[in-house]
């Protein structure tokens, strides 16, 4: 299976999701079960690695973000990609204009599996520090709620 978290530039919310994510499937034993990338809907950062905060909150709860390098979504992702998280709703749309037909059923929010009224990761990038760990917050409890969406879509009978 694979995963790719999206944001605008992919250097605070996407790369924040992929190295939860990695941590999680790695104390899981499950890493090498699954392929997890992150990507910008926007080429501002490409090739730039995460925004210092979101380094520096990550590494506060243990998640290493050194080794990621941003880049921007590109046409062959829809297919490589078995589920494509968007941080909000504004790249999701992106996502979806840029998606062929047949690929928009992989097109999800981030958060689409928590119950609660946040339904959207907010972008902290013009924020506080604070903005970073809220970040972390909701991102380590999405990637727990898909981790239990996928593990019961392995698991079910085909039809």
């Amino acid at each position: 299976m694979s995963i790719l978290f999206v944001c605008m530039g992919n250097i605070c919310r996407s790369p924040t999701a992929e190295g939860v994510m990695r941590a999680k499937l790695k104390s899981a034993g499950l890493e090498a079960r699954m392929r997890v990338e992150s990507a910008g809907t926007h080429d501002y950062h490409v090739g730039e690695a995460p925004d210092r905060r979101t380094c520096q909150a990550a590494l506060r709860r243990g998640y290493d973000l050194s080794d990621l390098r941003a880049r921007q979504v590109e046409a062959l992702d829809f297919e490589r990609f078995d589920w494509i998280l968007a941080a909000d709703r504004q790249n999701l749309a992106l996502l979806n204009a840029q998606c062929p037909p047949s690929y928009r059923g992989k097109l999800h929010l981030l958060l689409e599996p928590l119950s609660g009224a946040v339904r959207e990761v907010p972008d902290p990038y013009y924020g506080g520090a604070g903005g970073f760990d809220a970040v972390l917050d909701l991102v380590e409890a999405a990637c727990d709620a898909w981790l239990a969406r996928m593990a019961d879509a392995e698991t079910e009978p085909a039809p």
